[in-house]
């Protein structure tokens, strides 16, 4: 078992910026899509922020960054700063979510105003 939810991304993605581990870990990608699904939000944004430390890098799928920003976002619905995060990754790789980023965008102003 891996020891991080970043280690396990990282076993099973790859990590643009340092080399991926060997590891005698069978990776299959609905593994790690379980732990992502019950991992706490620290776990998913520290692997958000070492794998993917600009919005524009990185190797995890879209999907996964969409799916972690999601649950980040259930878990601390009233973060601006984390809103406005999960928007740019949205902007970053739309336009199918543009609307859903823009959305995303006037709750932060609105929790920022509130």
């Amino acid at each position: 078992m891996h020891s991080t939810l970043t280690e396990h991304a990282r076993c099973l993605y790859g990590d643009e910026y340092r080399p991926t581990p060997e590891c005698g870990l069978e990776h299959r990608e609905h593994y790690f899509v379980e732990e992502l699904t019950f991992a706490d939000a620290d776990s998913i944004l520290a692997m958000l922020h070492e794998l993917c430390p600009h919005s524009v890098d990185g190797l995890l799928p879209v999907w996964i960054r969409n799916l972690a920003y999601r649950l980040v976002l259930l878990q601390r619905p009233d973060e601006p700063v984390l809103v406005r995060e999960a928007a740019e990754s949205l902007w970053m790789h739309g336009p199918d979510w543009d609307d859903i980023a823009e959305d995303l965008r006037k709750r932060a102003d609105a929790l920022e105003a509130g």
